[in-house]
């Protein structure tokens, strides 16, 4: 065996946990990704989804999706840059840059892709990028791709970014990137507060909408929206793989900030473009968000009522006031267990565990979309307090 198979062949914590009976991962769904899911022949309610508005198996998402392939085929067969640029790209950018409200946007292959891309190229060698300590690994690795001076501020947390700004030239870039919506926690960046310091400072601010798009703001155009502070935000990001029910990402901005990032961003320019299929889905997604406001209704209804219920219960969730619920664990087997005991009882959960959180900050990741009902989450509710009264969590 040679070095390097070597040192990976001694990685067994999965093994480990496959042999206790508590592994928790790559679960094979049979079915469509709806509120009940098949798995392994077993049908269990599903509360790990990212579909916060339910449009997956919509029928217009799903028919929009199938004309594309009949009219486009099934890939583009090249980059953006080349070959890969159909009309139906160019035309759902012009829509999301007037949905999020900025002048122009371009669509990546998947979120993760626009934040490595964007953030890695923007900044150059003298400027600074200043980052949330929790903010999504997509960001983290655009931050780590880039040049610049990388300075991270506690979470949510004014004092601590005001501080880490004072530490920059005032006469280079300063860019604040941050999540809207905590993609664990749940809790929403305090985004007035942020955009205080950045024109004290003079800082540009980059927002990740991935988990705030179809959840908060008028007709779901995300947190900036929700706040009004969209004109002081210099970029919005935003993926299709959420509220979208699809599958890539976008940047909206000015157009001269675009036109940089179209001949710059290289996961835009050296990576295939997104599928006809997955525009084409994004694209009636889009349609549903803005004539069924109802869903986002339904949406709040859903998560105002679990909220209340978690609470009620004793559950500890931190400062989530989003469809994005965590239950505190703070205990990596523990969690695990938890997660196969829902399971059994016909529940799907997420874990949260180290090193995605600290070990002392291990969590279920308990999600809602719109098209739960409430008898599902009555029986998620019942099922969770039983088995966390078991364990001594309540």
């Amino acid at each position: 065996m040679n070095i390097l198979r070597e040192k990976l062949a001694k990685y067994d914590t999965p093994q480990k946990a496959k042999a206790a009976g508590i592994y928790p991962y790559f679960r094979e769904i049979e079915s469509d990704q709806d509120t009940e899911v098949v798995i392994n022949g077993k049908r269990v309610l599903m509360f790990g989804s990212n579909a916060y508005l339910g449009l997956t198996n919509h029928p217009k998402v799903k028919e929009a999706a199938i004309e594309a392939v009949r009219k486009y085929g099934t890939g583009c067969a090249g980059s953006r840059f080349l070959n890969g640029t159909l009309d139906i790209h160019v035309q759902l950018e012009k829509r999301l840059a007037e949905f999020v409200g900025k002048e122009d946007a371009i669509s990546f292959s998947t979120g993760f892709q626009v934040n490595a891309g964007v953030i890695s190229c923007i900044t150059g060698r003298e400027d600074y990028l200043v980052w949330d300590e929790v903010d999504h690994a997509s960001i983290i690795e655009g931050i780590r791709l880039s040049f610049s001076t990388k300075l991270k501020y506690r979470h949510n947390d004014m004092e601590s970014l005001e501080k880490q700004l004072q530490k920059c030239d005032p006469d280079k870039i300063k860019l604040i990137v941050t999540d809207g919506v905590f993609s664990m926690e749940g809790d929403i960046a305090d985004l007035p507060g942020i955009v205080r310091l950045a024109k004290k400072y003079n800082a540009s601010i980059m927002v990740d909408e991935a988990h705030g798009i179809g959840v908060f703001g008028k007709q779901g155009r995300g947190t900036c929206n929700h706040f009004g502070v969209t004109d002081d935000v210099d970029l919005v990001m935003g993926t299709f793989s959420k509220s979208f029910a699809s599958l890539g990402g976008f940047i909206a901005a000015d157009r001269d900030t675009i036109n940089y990032l179209r001949h710059h961003a290289r996961t835009y320019i050296f990576s295939a473009s997104c599928t006809p299929a997955s525009i084409a889905a994004a694209n009636a997604a889009l349609d549903i968000m803005l004539n069924e406001p109802e869903r986002l209704e339904r949406l709040w209804t859903l998560t105002n009522y679990a909220l209340n219920g978690f609470r009620q219960m004793g559950c500890e969730i931190g400062n989530t006031s989003t469809p994005i619920i965590p239950l505190f664990i703070r205990d990596n087997d523990l969690t695990f267990l938890i997660v196969r005991e829902l399971f059994d009882a016909g529940i799907f959960v997420n874990p949260v565990v180290s090193p995605a959180v600290a070990s002392h900050d291990t969590l279920i990741r308990f999600s809602l979309m719109a098209t739960h009902s409430k008898e599902q989450l009555d029986y998620a509710l019942e099922a969770i307090q039983k088995i966390f009264r078991e364990h001594h969590l309540i």
